[in-house]
């Protein structure tokens, strides 16, 4: 049975509530193998004092060690926020297969620079849930000027 884009976002936008709740941007990030969950991570930059703990590093790494391998050419990483070059930078060095993220982000999204910093085999789809997560980063920071 496959599981579908839209059971793994909410599973992300899960996530993203999470990092809300602990103070942090909310954006969720979980990796999938196989319709399985092999790695997922939130934004936890204030948490451990670390402006590279993004939600889609802490997914990468969980789902290297999951399969004691840094290549994820069978994978599709869910993500609720579109990439930063950084993070876009660390998909391309893992060869994810799949990208599926909710919302852009026109400040520093991936999107903002080109040629593409993907490997070319990434398939990349967005719009999934969008205004769910779009929502919850404009709440949080609604909140964070009032």
């Amino acid at each position: 049975m496959n599981l579908g884009d839209e059971y793994f976002m909410k599973q992300a936008l899960k996530l993203a509530s999470q990092a809300f709740e602990e103070d942090e941007i909310p954006i969720g990030a979980i990796v999938v193998l196989d319709n399985q969950i092999i790695g997922k991570g939130y934004n936890q930059t204030e948490k451990l004092v670390d402006s590279t703990a993004h939600a889609e590093i802490l997914a990468l790494t969980a789902a290297y060690q999951q399969l004691g391998s840094n290549i994820l050419d069978e994978c599709t990483l869910y993500v609720t926020v579109e990439p930063c070059v950084m993070c876009a930078g660390a998909l391309k060095w893992s060869r994810i297969g799949r990208l599926v993220y909710a919302t852009p982000e026109p400040k520093s999204g991936f999107t903002n620079f080109q040629p593409s910093v993907f490997h070319p085999s990434t398939k990349v789809h967005a719009g999934i849930f969008a205004d769910e997560a779009k929502f919850l980063m404009q709440d949080f920071f609604r909140s964070k000027r009032s």
